[in-house]
């Protein structure tokens, strides 16, 4: 099986759980996971949110982990920041 890195922003580390499928025991991200993965994708947090047509404050929500951010929503950032998702 092939060994995944841990993908570094700054402070930030996005954890290889954060990016299998979700059937292989995805993890969901941590606020900072989702901030470091924004800042790669080099959008913020209300272009993300237009972009997959949800509401602004709900992205903030994510990042502040009073709710999880679904599976389909961090694969669209997960992609667009260039991470390697085994999905």
């Amino acid at each position: 099986m092939e060994t995944r890195a841990v993908y570094g922003v700054g402070q930030a580390e996005i954890r290889p759980e954060c990016l299998r499928a979700l059937a292989d025991g995805w993890a969901v991200p941590s606020g900072a996971e989702i901030r470091a993965a924004l800042k790669m994708a080099g959008t913020n947090g209300v272009d993300f949110a237009r972009r997959i047509g949800v509401d602004d404050r709900t992205v903030r929500r994510w990042m502040l982990e009073e709710k999880p951010m679904p599976f389909a929503s961090w694969q669209v950032l997960a992609t667009r920041a260039g991470l390697s998702p085994e999905w």
